[in-house]
């Protein structure tokens, strides 16, 4: 039995930035992954979009244990959406 309490799952800033912009928006359950892939893609968050698809997992575990941004500062020049 594992008794380590679960850790935030790390994702790239701007993977984290897409995904508080879905759920702010609040047009779907963050729970519907396609959904949020849906909406990450009208919003121009193509990262998250991307990450979503390769990181089905570990998007379920954040949504329950948390996320944490790795990489740049928000906000940073060059950093893409």
């Amino acid at each position: 039995m594992n008794t380590r309490p679960q850790q935030p799952i790390r994702v790239p800033r701007e993977v984290l930035e897409g995904i508080e912009a879905v759920r702010e928006s609040g047009r779907t359950n963050m729970l519907d992954r396609m959904a949020v892939q849906y909406i990450a893609n009208e919003l121009e968050y193509f990262a998250t979009v991307i990450w979503l698809e390769d990181h089905r997992d570990d998007y379920a575990r954040g949504l329950f244990h948390g996320f944490e941004p790795v990489g740049g500062e928000p906000g940073a020049p060059g950093e893409a959406r």
